[in-house]
């Protein structure tokens, strides 16, 4: 099976450099654009792409970006609660720059700094990363997209690189790059990356 991993394109709260966690904020024009240019790439890069099946969380700018890369209608994607994005409790929607130095310090370096209060932890991020994957593994599809966010992401992308720790945190995921893997047999290679 060849799974994409993407991140949703932009947001409004993206652009005012604001935390977006489980706020359903939609795509701007910018992240439809986005979007839009990377489904371009892929079909220019792979032509005939298809995608057996499109994935994406349940929040709308996930929905929305999935629609658009995979090229199917919203109401084709299928939602799964395992993909949301990390739950930034009361950092949600604050700026990027005013966060603290306990946020922005696990936010960096997770493997070494704690969670704040109120913040989802790594290990609870990995547990359903990990379960989705296995979940979609036993599929029979051979093509996924599946359209996530930037800190679940890290943890999908740890699951496919075999890392023991179940991270692989830098860099961070822009909007609507593509992540491409292999998984067969319990084994998993990366492939290639598409950036805008």
């Amino acid at each position: 099976m060849i799974i994409y991993l993407t991140r949703h394109g932009q947001t409004n709260l993206n652009k005012e450099h604001l935390m977006q966690g489980r706020t359903d904020e939609p795509l701007n024009d910018t992240g439809r654009e986005q979007a839009r240019r990377m489904r371009k790439i892929l079909m220019a890069s792979h032509p005939g792409l298809h995608f057996d099946a499109v994935y994406s969380s349940t929040l709308d700018r996930a929905i929305e970006t999935g629609s658009i890369i995979g090229g199917v209608g919203r109401e084709e994607v299928i939602t799964d609660e395992r993909l949301i994005e990390t739950d930034f409790g009361r950092y949600e929607k604050k700026n990027y720059l005013l966060l603290g130095p306990a946020m922005t310090l696990y936010w960096r370096f997770p493997e070494v700094f704690k969670t704040p209060a109120t913040v989802e932890t790594t290990s609870s991020m990995i547990g359903r990363s990990v379960s989705f994957l296995k979940e979609l593994e036993q599929k029979d599809y051979q093509c996924v997209l599946v359209a996530a966010h930037g800190g679940i992401l890290r943890t999908l992308c740890g699951y496919l690189d075999d890392r023991k720790n179940g991270l692989s945190w830098r860099p961070k995921p822009k909007n609507c790059e593509v992540k491409v893997y292999e998984s067969a047999k319990g084994s998993h290679r990366f492939i290639e990356s598409f950036h805008l």
